[in-house]
């Protein structure tokens, strides 16, 4: 079997790899940064296929398709993304839309034409990564937390499509809290609260897509946190998450 995997130069997407590798599956790796996929090949070997690609384009999200569409993939991984932190108006513009293209477009894109070549098999898994965040307004963070919660309801509404129509093809999503990976030297913050390993967090996610989970929260914590959120007064969730947003760029 055929794994796509993208932002696969580190963090959760490298450790997808290595744990997908074990189990032999044959890998195709994507991300911006060719020295770290050419690292996590050589650390591999021979079961891994290596496409330096920045995804943020649509042109290139099908440009990657139409390289790979032959390649029969059975489980496709969208994973790439990053954030950006600070107040709404003081935040660069062009960033920010750089990472809604990323976070949303090449998600959105990806899933779309990969998921037409799976239904016409009535096979495949994709699973798309968004993060708690999803479930909250993130001040300091908005337009970040919003790229997640598109992920998150995007992915559900295909899940339920797909229930429907009695398909065989599973979509699911990936809800982590903080995980110890690359995330916070781009958006430039420290997390609030302690982090999950991203090995863990990444076993964790594969185990629970092979079980067709939905929406796939690793930790007690984060889904203690999830269930809260349910619970409050937005208004007061806003306060709290703003304190939370803020200690990031205090530590």
């Amino acid at each position: 079997m055929k794994v796509l995997i993208t932002g696969a130069s580190s963090g959760i997407g490298a450790d997808m790899a290595r744990i997908l590798s074990k189990k032999g599956f044959d890998l195709i790796l994507v991300a911006r940064d060719k020295k770290g996929l050419e690292t996590i090949k050589k650390e591999l070997g021979g079961n891994v296929k290596i496409i330096p690609i920045d995804i943020s384009s649509t042109f290139n999200c099908m440009k990657l398709y139409n390289k790979l569409k032959k390649e029969k993939i059975d489980i496709l991984i969208n994973n790439a993304g990053f954030g950006v932190f600070g107040n709404f108006y003081e935040t660069n513009l062009d960033r920010e839309l750089d990472m809604i293209d990323l976070n949303i477009k090449a998600v959105h894109t990806l899933t779309k034409v990969f998921l037409k070549d799976f239904k016409e098999r009535n096979s495949g898994y994709i699973l798309n990564v968004a993060s708690s965040a999803a479930f909250l307004s993130g001040p300091l963070m908005g337009a970040y937390y919003a790229t997640k919660g598109y992920v998150l309801k995007l992915t559900e509404a295909i899940h339920e499509e797909l229930r429907r129509q009695n398909s065989a093809v599973y979509v699911g999503v990936l809800c982590p809290g903080p995980v110890n990976t690359n995330f916070n030297n781009v958006a430039g913050v420290k997390f609030s609260v302690k982090a999950m390993d991203s090995e863990i967090v990444s076993e964790y996610a594969i185990n629970q897509m092979f079980k067709r989970k939905l929406v796939i929260i690793p930790g007690i914590f984060i889904k203690i946190s999830v269930f809260i959120t349910r619970l409050l007064p937005r208004k007061l969730l806003l306060r709290i998450n703003y304190k939370l947003q803020k200690k990031k760029a205090d530590n």
